[in-house]
């Protein structure tokens, strides 16, 4: 008897709580042109998709001079018309706060609206914005924050921290790779992206071969892709090559430039920001646009002489080529024989060193002189192709003569580190499973030497994971 009180109070409550939230979803209607969710996961659906004047989607990438800049980027609502990254030297304390420590720079703004891939998702207006990050030093740590208004409003995000590349190129540095992310990123390929940066934390940036996202329009997938890799984007450069998702009907996303700031020392259409290349202490990395090249061939003989013009001036020890769709595939039926015919040649002239792709959903790492890849050690080898999936989305393959390992149904990231005369990859699960490794050792006359090292874990094929 005495529950009865009490349990009509909560009654009565819960009822004005419920009243509540229909006036206020009522009054969002009114001011926003959409409502607000009432449970938490529509809450978090509803940030990954609208802003405000809060920055969100914060990511820094690499630029031409990645010794001496970053680019930034970063999105608002679109009352916020001008905006501003503050920068600093990192310190022991809150000194970076005092007049005369930091700089301010004024960001481009572009206001944007956009026309979505799904008909079910609401046109998202907003403001992004730009900025480079110049004139700073090697190896020196910086702290930098976005945003607008007076030093102390919350308008402005939290301070981040950058490491920029040592002055000396020999000095080691590592990267993680990863193939497609593409379906349930939030859901499913948040684990991985959080998985890689635990164990290298000191990572210097990370590379990611297309298909991001499922649909090049919808802002919910890609505020699923800014949600999986959190700070991490703020804080650890990216460079990223478009997929085949990352197009629609032949055309570039048209949230691919607001979003990043890449390099814009591509063969044509420069402003595309698909096709450049970075010096990057002393690795060449050359993002080349797989699904522009399938998609354009009246633009095809500009971009291979820009292609052969990057690699024959080329003066950095290793050179690394990223790219969404593989040169040699991992099942029949997805050949990609133009582009082998087209760039394979120059790869072999001028002696790429890896070549990191994703598309086929399933992963393989071999070359192609057709050497007995069951060695531990491989002399005088060539090129090491890769090809990668960090996201859920997953297809079988065919064993092949030019793959030394491979596997399916399997999350995988790959760590490769990179020193003066050694390239080392390693391929991990979310789980940190050892599933991929090997050493490429290179002389200073240009030879190189395969190590195929052991893992922890044997060959995962589909049909002996779940069956048939």
């Amino acid at each position: 008897m005495k529950l009865r009180p009490i349990t009509s109070f909560l009654s009565l409550l819960s009822l004005l709580i419920v009243s509540n939230g229909s006036a206020q979803e009522n009054e969002d209607l009114k001011t926003h042109g959409h409502s607000h969710y009432k449970s938490h996961s529509n809450v978090v659906g509803h940030k990954l998709i609208f802003p405000s004047e809060v920055p969100d989607r914060i990511i820094i990438n690499l630029t031409a001079d990645p010794s001496h800049s970053f680019a930034v980027n970063w999105r608002t609502e679109q009352s916020v018309d001008s905006a501003f990254v503050e920068v600093a030297l990192e310190s022991h304390g809150p000194e970076l706060r005092l007049p005369g420590n930091s700089r301010n720079i004024l960001a481009t703004t572009q206001l944007f609206e956009n026309e979505n891939t799904r008909d079910n998702e609401p046109k998202v207006q907003a403001a992004y914005h730009s900025a480079l990050v110049d004139s700073l030093e090697p190896g020196k740590t910086y702290v930098y924050r976005v945003g607008y208004g007076a030093p102390n409003a919350n308008t402005w995000s939290e301070w981040f921290q950058i490491e920029m590349p040592s002055k000396d190129i020999d000095e080691p540095f590592s990267f993680v790779y990863f193939g497609d992310a593409q379906n349930d990123v939030k859901s499913m390929w948040s684990r991985v992206i959080r998985k890689s940066y635990k164990m290298v934390p000191d990572v210097d940036f990370m590379l990611h071969a297309g298909d991001l996202i499922n649909h090049s329009e919808s802002n919910e997938e890609w505020g699923e892709w800014f949600y999986a890799g959190s700070y991490i984007h703020a804080t650890v450069p990216s460079v990223m090559t478009p997929g085949n998702h990352e197009y629609r009907d032949g055309e570039l996303s048209s949230l691919w430039r607001p979003q990043f700031n890449l390099p814009q020392n591509g063969p044509i259409l420069e402003e595309m920001e698909t096709y450049y290349t970075i010096d990057y202490q002393n690795m060449k990395l050359v993002s080349f646009d797989a699904e522009h090249f399938d998609e354009h061939p009246e633009s095809r003989k500009k971009v291979m002489e820009w292609l052969e013009k990057t690699l024959s001036s080329n003066t950095s020890k290793w050179i690394t080529i990223f790219m969404h769709y593989p040169i040699y595939s991992t099942a029949k039926g997805r050949d990609n024989k133009e582009l082998r015919e087209a760039l394979k040649p120059l790869i072999d002239q001028y002696k790429v060193d890896l070549v990191l792709q994703g598309h086929d959903h399933t992963y393989a790492r071999g070359n192609d002189l057709n050497k007995d890849q069951g060695k531990t050690i491989v002399s005088d080898v060539g090129t090491i192709y890769a090809v990668s999936v960090s996201g859920p989305k997953m297809y079988e393959s065919q064993d092949q003569d030019w793959m030394a390992r491979r596997g399916e149904y399997t999350q995988l990231f790959q760590i490769i580190t990179v020193s003066k005369n050694t390239i080392k990859y390693q391929a991990f699960t979310p789980l940190g499973g050892f599933y991929d490794s090997f050493e490429l050792q290179k002389d200073n006359y240009g030879t190189k030497k395969l190590i195929n090292q052991e893992v922890e874990l044997p060959l995962r094929l589909k049909k002996d994971l779940i069956g048939e």
